[in-house]
């Protein structure tokens, strides 16, 4: 899907920066193609001689369309996607204090800079933010005499109630190969553990996690409090869906949620993920990054482009687009104090605390792509927390020590 700002014809001495984005939009009405062909054509007007094209891509694919032009020698000057810890391995990107002037970087909020960091080099630039929260059906809860719980006794005393009530799903747990990496992170730090220690080397077989999935096995899943399918064949999509559905008690989720239930017209309402003891310490942070290629040699033009980008107008424009968390402090400060942006207030509030994936390593990917596939089978009717989280801690030590 090509997109081209509409800058007029090209002189000799102009650049075109090739920019790969991907899609944020859930049909062809709200398409990141309109978001990025109003402000390529507003930069373009600004910006005389500087010509931005961009190509727009679905989650499904953008990555793999980055890898395939990097490999084939046609880098794009940019590209926001998923990850970028690879090509900053391999020496392919600009260092962010090579492109972005000073007020731009100092905006980003830090903990979203911190995660665009290999070796204490800023590489990646965060473009959009999440944060998680627990989300729960009000008339569910209303019609079982429930409040939200604050710890995971709670928790599961309140899906118990629930499924004697005749709720189908009292608390939808994704381990499915969709997202389980985000379900099980959420889960692990409610736990007081995670995927790496504090260091940075990975520790998903510590106590702390394997007591976690111990309790997920024998308290929620083994209990029949989890619904109908297995965890480990739930998709996130397919949780949200059923949510929307009104057939879901309680869950983990993101802004977007919001909107798809509320299109249906469900009342729900959204709580600080509960703890062990109590509210689970820290949450989960989400963020896709902006990263500037070598290949081409465009390091000011791209630099001058990633400031336009950047602005606070166009940060707010694009978060509240997509329902989205902005990654600029000054943009932050504005959507905090918007009665328009209320619904997104719980999660702004979440996100200057909220632990990131491990993005700043190589073997993340890797890593990753064991969780979703294997975490399910944890809480799976023979299976055994230790022996699955041992495994995928034996796989991460192995792709850790080739990084």
């Amino acid at each position: 899907m090509a997109l081209t700002g509409c800058g007029g014809s090209a002189g000799s001495d102009d650049v075109t920066l090739r920019l790969v984005a991907a899609d944020y939009g859930d049909s062809a009405a709200n398409s990141s193609e309109k978001y990025w062909d109003e402000l390529a054509a507003s930069f373009e007007a600004e910006h005389p001689g500087i010509h931005v094209e961009v190509d727009v891509y679905s989650w499904n694919d953008v990555d793999r369309k980055v890898r395939d032009l990097v490999d084939a020698g046609r880098a794009p000057d940019l590209a926001q996607i998923g990850a970028y810890a690879d090509y900053a391995a391999k020496d392919e990107l600009y260092e962010a204090d090579d492109l972005l002037s000073i007020p731009t970087q100092a905006d980003f909020v830090s903990r979203l800079s911190d995660a665009g960091e290999m070796r204490r080099v800023q590489y990646g630039m965060p473009f959009a933010a999440s944060t998680r929260l627990l989300f729960y059906n009000k008339t569910l809860f209303s019609e079982a005499g429930l409040t939200p719980p604050k710890t995971w006794s709670e928790l599961a005393a309140d899906a118990k109630v629930l499924k004697s009530k005749g709720v189908e799903i009292p608390y939808a747990l994704p381990l499915g190969p969709e997202e389980a990496q985000a379900e099980t992170m959420q889960w692990l730090l409610s736990g007081g553990g995670g995927y790496t220690q504090d260091v940075g080397t990975y520790s998903l077989d510590s106590a702390e996690n394997v007591r976690t999935f111990d309790w997920l096995k024998n308290e929620l899943v083994g209990k029949g409090l989890t619904g109908p399918t297995a965890p480990a064949k739930l998709n996130r999509a397919d949780a949200f869906a059923a949510f929307a559905r009104g057939e879901v008690g309680m869950l983990n989720g993101h802004p977007t949620l919001m909107k798809t239930a509320a299109a249906k017209g469900i009342k729900f309402g959204m709580v600080p993920m509960p703890g062990a003891e109590g509210r689970s310490r820290t949450t989960m942070g989400v963020a896709d990054w902006m990263m500037a290629f070598k290949k081409n040699g465009h390091r000011e033009q791209a630099g001058e482009f990633l400031d336009y980008v950047y602005s606070t107008k166009n940060v707010l424009a694009f978060s509240r687009r997509y329902d989205l968390l902005p990654v600029t402090t000054s943009a932050s400060a504005v959507m905090a104090e918007d009665p328009e942006d209320k619904d997104l207030a719980p999660f702004l509030e979440e996100l200057p605390s909220a632990e990131l994936y491990p993005v700043g390593e190589t073997s993340w990917a890797g890593v990753s792509a064991s969780v979703k596939q294997d975490i399910g089978k944890a809480v799976g009717p023979t299976g055994r927390p230790s022996a699955v989280l041992g495994e995928l801690q034996r796989r991460a030590v192995i792709a850790e020590s080739a990084e």
